[in-house]
């Protein structure tokens, strides 16, 4: 650093400065007095911009009078100017032939009797001091000053002079000016700099963070850039610190913040403006909707409830250091309940409604404890029952609202999110207003990660939403298999309420896939709905061939009539599929069949007679299939079935005796 610095200042300013500091006086004489080298003692001028500089710190230095300071400035620069102008008008007189300085402003001068004619010989204080009063004269003076000038030269100098003289008088005055109605930048640093002073000496503020605020200003003040307020030119960072310095230690006590963390706490912290209240002020009026939650630092007030409808004091509560107000109404959107008066000097912390909202947003558990707090805080007599059931609708929508953002991560797929919401008190199981949890949302979108963490979070993995659609049949509506795997695996169940329904959509919706996963997990193929139509009939009716086998694979009947008596035999030849009729009319007779030769085993076995067996068929328990060793039978159909099948087990009970 120091090397850097020191490059620096060789960049910038070393080669005037080095070169204000040469002997010249010695470099002019020993030059013989050239006159070119007369001019080079000009670059001493550079000197006055250290001068400048120590002015500008005297001004900053706080153990200095600002006024005084300012004022001795201002002298110095007039001085200076007229000292300089003085030098020019001696140096005017003094380089013109010997023969012609008679004809100079010094020369030809007479004050009284006393000629300045043989100014040479005149002493050299004499001499300056003349020069001097002509300089002041010329710059103060409005009109013909005893002095003037004589020859060109001279009246070409104070012409240039008297320009810039009215620069210079213009600064002057305008700086006399600030200080007396108190305009400058810099009384304007030094004022605040003295309220910032009073601030931390007062709050008692810590060394290293005094040091950083003083430091700030000072380079605030350096670029130029100054405000009103105490804080208001200190980067967040450090005022944040300040506040938490101040305030932390009040809002941690406060039992409506009771078990919040400790995070939560700083945030809060951070958040509050400080206020000051006179005995006798109200901050809070009763029936009033409040936006702000205070908390008391220093002083008393006083809670004031009144009847309605009369101006009866109905309970009166006192507040001290540590105690919070206005809580059930800024947190439940409710009125104000009393009336909150001020008895001596109170100091409050305001928390506005916004920026608590904006933290609760990130801590979640935190807002539950206060919720909690609120219930168990202090009575408040016949308004009790009244503030429980305001607090209980504002926990649940406050619940429901937690649900729907756990839901809205889910669907976006952030496992962080889903995590911190679940961490900060979210509960997984909550659900939104159609009854759908986080494990629907994550298992219709495929987010296998989500639904790992919520099987670990012990979540249902049964849960039904309004419609009756589980997490399960979600992902299967959505062809997830690897979900679908996951959720069998812990335990999840297919559940469908109207499973008939839900079939014969899905053949209509031409969704083969999905019954096929549905047909899978073991849901009946014979499920009826509302018009007794089986899934079979649907796809009979619509030609679908592919569909049709897949049904018959899994056990449907063809023997199935609707509420009009229809079959999904009839429904095809009605249809006039001929592939369609070929694979039916085979599926009845294989399903035939298989009735005949489930017959003689139970016959054969368990001597069932006929009119048993008959009776049996109606029960769908006693079936068998090609694909699941299983057929569901209806008992719609189930005279007919009896009818063909006796005479079929007639015929091969006849077979070998005829043999």
């Amino acid at each position: 650093m120091f090397f850097l610095c020191n490059f620096r200042y060789l960049k910038s300013r070393f080669t005037v400065d080095l070169l204000g500091c040469l002997p010249w006086d010695a470099i002019f004489k020993a030059s013989r007095r050239k006159e070119p080298v007369r001019y080079l003692l000009w670059i001493r001028l550079s000197r006055a911009a250290r001068v400048t500089e120590f002015f500008e710190k005297l001004e900053k230095d706080m153990r200095m009078n600002y006024l005084f300071t300012r004022i001795t400035k201002l002298f110095v620069v007039e001085l200076y100017c007229t000292h300089t102008a003085a030098c020019i008008f001696y140096y005017l007189a003094t380089t013109v032939p010997p023969s012609q300085e008679g004809y100079t402003w010094i020369g030809s001068l007479k004050m009284g009797d006393y000629s300045y004619s043989d100014f040479r010989d005149i002493d050299l204080w004499k001499r300056y001091i003349t020069s001097l009063y002509f300089s002041i004269v010329t710059m103060a003076t409005v009109g013909y000053g005893d002095v003037h000038a004589v020859n060109v030269r001279e009246m070409i100098f104070i012409m240039v002079y008297v320009s810039l003289d009215m620069i210079l008088g213009a600064y002057l005055l305008g700086n006399i000016a600030a200080l007396v109605v108190k305009g400058s930048n810099t009384e304007k640093f030094r004022d605040k700099m003295t309220e910032l002073i009073k601030f931390m000496s007062k709050n008692k503020l810590d060394k290293k963070i005094s040091k950083k605020i003083k430091d700030h200003l000072r380079l605030q003040f350096d670029r130029s850039y100054t405000e009103a307020s105490v804080l208001k030119d200190i980067p967040v960072s450090i005022k944040n610190k300040v506040s938490q310095n101040l305030y932390e230690s009040y809002v941690k006590e406060v039992p409506l913040l009771k078990g919040c963390s400790t995070g939560f706490i700083k945030q809060i912290a951070i958040s509050v403006h400080e206020e000051f209240f006179l005995p006798g002020e109200v901050i809070i009026e009763q029936g009033n909707v409040v936006d702000q939650l205070y908390i008391v630092c220093h002083g008393v007030l006083d809670e004031v409830g009144k009847g309605e409808g009369d101006e009866t004091e109905e309970f009166c509560t006192k507040l001290q250091t540590y105690s919070s107000f206005g809580e059930v109404s800024f947190l439940c959107n409710t009125p104000q309940r009393y009336t909150v008066v001020v008895r001596e000097l109170c100091r409050v912390l305001r928390l506005d409604k916004g920026s608590f909202m904006n933290i609760l947003k990130i801590h979640f558990l935190d807002g539950r404890n206060i919720l909690n707090n609120l219930l168990e805080g202090r009575d408040l007599s016949i308004h009790k029952k009244l503030l429980e059931s305001d607090i209980t609708l504002y926990v649940g929508t406050h619940e429901l609202e937690l649900a729907t953002r756990v839901n809205c991560a889910a669907h976006s797929g952030d496992l962080y999110r889903v995590k911190r919401l679940i961490e900060a008190g979210a509960n997984p199981n909550n659900t939104n207003y159609d009854g759908r949890s986080a494990l629907h949302i994550a298992a219709s979108k495929g987010h296998e990660e989500i639904i790992d963490f919520l099987i670990e979070q012990r979540v249902d993995v049964n849960i039904s939403d309004k419609f009756g659609n589980t997490p399960l049949l979600e992902a299967i509506k959505n062809g997830h298999d690897r979900v679908v795997s996951l959720l069998t695996n812990a335990g999840a169940s297919l559940i469908i309420e109207d499973d008939g329904s839900f079939l014969c959509d899905a053949v209509a919706r031409r969704d083969v896939n999905l019954l096929k996963r549905i047909l899978d997990k073991d849901i009946n193929p014979n499920a009826k709905n509302y018009d007794h139509r089986t899934p079979l009939h649907i796809a009979a009716a619509e030609g679908l061939y592919v569909m049709a086998e897949l049904l018959l694979n899994a056990g449907a009947s063809v023997y199935s009539k609707d509420r009009w008596g229809n079959t999904p035999l009839d429904e095809a030849r009605i249809g006039g599929n001929k592939k369609l009729i070929k694979l039916l009319e085979l599926a009845r007779s294989s399903q035939l069949l298989e009735f005949s030769t489930s017959s003689q085993e139970f016959r054969g076995t368990n001597m069932i007679p006929n009119s048993e067996m008959s009776s049996a068929l109606f029960n769908p328990s006693m079936s068998c299939s090609t694909k699941h060793s299983r057929v569901y039978p209806d008992s719609s159909i189930a005279t007919k079935i009896v009818e063909q099948l006796l005479s079929l087990n007639g015929h091969l009970s006849e077979s070998p005796a005829s043999t």
